[in-house]
């Protein structure tokens, strides 16, 4: 069974402040009404914060994966649209985390982004 490519994260915005929020909801919470609309959220971001999980956590949604736990990093996303979103993120090393553009790779059960390769320049 093949991986299919990520969804686009489900936003809202709200029609009367433009408050954008995720998970998207019909609450805005600044104007405190129903006035808010789903939107789509961009798939591509920069790491805003981070810390590495050196160890399993204990509950749900975690699942260990079959070879064992192995560290892995957590932290926030910023999006275009001026929110953070927390996430699962997928590196190399940890060292490449601070302000790296991601893009998303996975919405289930919760937002994952990898860090996008840079590109070298022509030598």
């Amino acid at each position: 069974m093949g991986e299919q490519a990520p969804s686009a994260l489900a936003g809202s915005r709200c029609t009367v402040c433009d408050t954008v929020a995720y998970p998207a909801t019909t609450m805005c919470a600044r104007c405190v009404r129903p006035t808010a609309i789903a939107i789509e959220l961009s798939t591509q971001g920069v790491v805003w914060a981070y810390t590495v999980q050196r160890f399993a956590p204990k509950s749900p949604p975690y699942v260990p994966p079959a070879e064992g736990f192995s560290p892995f990093a957590v932290g926030y996303v910023e999006l275009p649209e001026g929110i953070r979103i927390q996430a699962i993120l997928e590196c190399d090393d940890f060292t490449e985390l601070e302000r790296a553009p991601v893009q998303l790779v996975g919405t289930a059960p919760v937002p994952r982004f990898a860090v996008v390769p840079q590109q070298r320049e022509a030598q």
